[in-house]
C-alpha cells in the first residue's frame, strides 16, 4: 500500500496557540488555502481512499482534497484524531504548567490507534494508494510506527507543518519505505 499522510491546514486556535486536543478547530482563510494547494497537489493521485480524523480542521482538509477524487470513500474516523488532552483541551500553551500532573491521553493509546487504522486501511487497500489527514501528534505516532524510531527522533526530526505529507510504502513485513517526509513545497 501507498500510503500519503498529510496533516490538516492551520486553524484559529493554532494562531491563538491554544492546546487543541479533540475540540474541533476552524481552519484560517490561510488553513484554506493550504487545503486547496494540498488538493491540488495530490489532484493527480491515484487515491483509491482518504481516511481523515472526524475533528473539523482535519475532515475540512480532507474534503478539499475530495473534491479532487469525488468517487472514492471518504472515511472519518476517531483513530486518526489528534490526542486527547483531558483538561488542558482549550488552554493557551504559554500558560500550562508542563510539570503538573496531567489527565490527557498517553501516547502508547495514540500509537495503539495508530496502528489499528493502519492495519484497517491496509487489509482494505493493499497494493492501492490512501491518503490519511490527521493532525501533528497522531502523525507522530504514525511516524513512529512507520520509520521504527524513538519518539525523540521523531519529534527531532519530524514535526510536520500544516498541510505537509509524508509518503511510505508499506509492506505487511513492517518493512515500510519512507519516500517522503514532511513535504510542503505546494505551498510555496
Amino acid at each position: 500500500m501507498r500510503l500519503i499522510i498529510a496533516r490538516h491546514g492551520e486553524t484559529e486556535e493554532n494562531k491563538k496557540g491554544i492546546l487543541q486536543g479533540h475540540l474541533p478547530g476552524k481552519l484560517t482563510e490561510l488553513g484554506i488555502d493550504q487545503a486547496k494547494k494540498l488538493a491540488l497537489r495530490l489532484k493527480e493521485e491515484k487515491i483509491k481512499a482518504i481516511y481523515s480524523s472526524d475533528l473539523a480542521r482535519a475532515s475540512d482538509t480532507a474534503k478539499e482534497v475530495a473534491k479532487f477524487h469525488p468517487d472514492i470513500p471518504l472515511f472519518f474516523v476517531q483513530e486518526l484524531r489528534e490526542k486527547n488532552q483531558g483538561s488542558l483541551t482549550g488552554k493557551l500553551i504559554k500558560e500550562i504548567d508542563w510539570n503538573k500532573p496531567r489527565d490527557t491521553e498517553k501516547k502508547e493509546a495514540m500509537i495503539e490507534r495508530a496502528k489499528i487504522i493502519l492495519e484497517k486501511a491496509y487489509k482494505k487497500y493493499k497494493g492501492k494508494t490512501v491518503l490519511f489527514v490527521s493532525h501533528g501528534g497522531l502523525i507522530e505516532c504514525l511516524m513512529i510506527l512507520l520509520m521504527k524510531k524513538p519518539i525523540e527522533e521523531i519529534k527531532k526530526e519530524n514535526n510536520p507543518n500544516n498541510t505537509a505529507i509524508s509518503i511510505f510504502e508499506i509492506k505487511k513485513e513492517n518493512n515500510h519505505k519512507a519516500i517522503l517526509i514532511n513535504c510542503d513545497k505546494h505551498l510555496k
